[in-house]
């Protein structure tokens, strides 16, 4: 089979498309078919530091073959998964444990499993745990017309709350408003605060949902109001934020939210996987998919999302 692998530390040149051995599933694995591979700006982390051989944490795909002692799966049936910790799902086919896997509703396709099931997760996890929202609550969601940013603008207006979109270009302005933004302003770096501040009557967001790193984690902190949450989700890997505790303002709260500790057990992760492909199913949330890939052009799909020039979720498709 095929898959792309990180030929060495670097930018998106050193991905390549390789034959590699079929994998076989052991004790409490399977083997499936790669329909749908999600592409995530961790990916690009791990292939700057080649902290994998081939990268790739999620994807859609049907099972080919079931290990030793599992019960849950069939060859045939058609399952996502999401496996955090591990990597390979650029491939022709990949080889699962079965705790990080769920089946897919025969409603919905491989591509929109795929697409949600990382992104949806991390976006549910920001807005019913990391920062409860309740109805009235003022949002700032950085990067909102995004994979992310698009399901969580989507679950926060559910939810009674108002959302505040910044974009990197004016051409993603439309995308942001159709998923419910409030108000979508166009800003890199720190240059939103003003405008924030204008919007809230001077009073700050209640939460804001900051992904993108570094350089907007000084800002995100100036928009709070007394005693609201920053939910910061940006990469570990490159530009981290340091912060000592007396430089925390007015009393707000700080919380990293990590996607694990919303799925550390297959029990969690099926429930809340359920829950948010019945939202798809029932037309709550709308998934969508800004580009699709060869295989062969993950390197073009990695130049793509670190420009900021795209929109929604990127799949490659074996």
């Amino acid at each position: 089979m095929k898959a792309t692998v990180i030929s060495r530390a670097g930018g998106p040149e050193v991905l390549e498309l390789r034959e590699r051995p079929a994998p076989r599933p052991g004790p409490g694995e399977i083997l499936v078919d790669v329909r749908a591979a999600g592409v995530n700006f961790f990916d690009v982390g791990i292939r700057r530091e080649r902290l994998a051989e081939v990268p790739g944490m999620e994807g859609a795909g049907a099972v080919v073959e079931t290990g030793e002692g599992v019960r849950e799966f069939a060859p045939g049936d058609r399952v996502a998964w999401l496996t955090i910790d591990t990597h390979g799902s650029y491939a022709q086919q990949v080889v699962l444990p079965v705790d990080r896997v769920v089946a897919v509703p025969d409603a919905l396709d491989e591509e929109t499993a795929a697409a949600v099931l990382l992104q949806g997760l991390t976006a549910h996890h920001h807005c019913t745990v990391c920062h409860p929202v309740r109805p009235g609550d003022l949002t700032l969601v950085h990067a909102a017309a995004g994979g992310v940013g698009l399901l969580l603008t989507q679950m926060i207006k559910a939810r009674g709350g108002t959302v505040i979109g910044l974009v990197s270009r004016p051409e993603k302005v439309e995308v942001a408003r159709a998923a419910g933004a409030d108000h979508v302003l166009v800003s890199t770096g720190d240059a939103f605060v003003d405008r924030v501040r204008e919007l809230t009557g001077g009073e700050g967001v209640h939460a804001v949902f900051d992904g993108a790193g570094g350089p907007t984690f000084s800002a995100s902190l100036e928009v709070l109001r007394p005693h609201g949450t920053m939910v910061f989700y940006g990469p570990l890997i490159g530009d981290v934020p340091t912060l000592a505790v007396n430089e925390i303002p007015r009393s707000i709260r700080l919380t990293y939210g990590t996607l694990p500790d919303h799925i550390s057990t297959r029990e969690e992760l099926t429930a809340h996987a359920t829950e948010l492909f019945a939202m798809v199913e029932k037309g709550e949330l709308a998934v969508r998919i800004g580009g699709r890939y060869p295989l062969a052009e993950a390197a073009r799909a990695h130049a793509d999302i670190e420009s900021r020039r795209t929109t929604g979720k990127l799949l490659l498709i074996p």
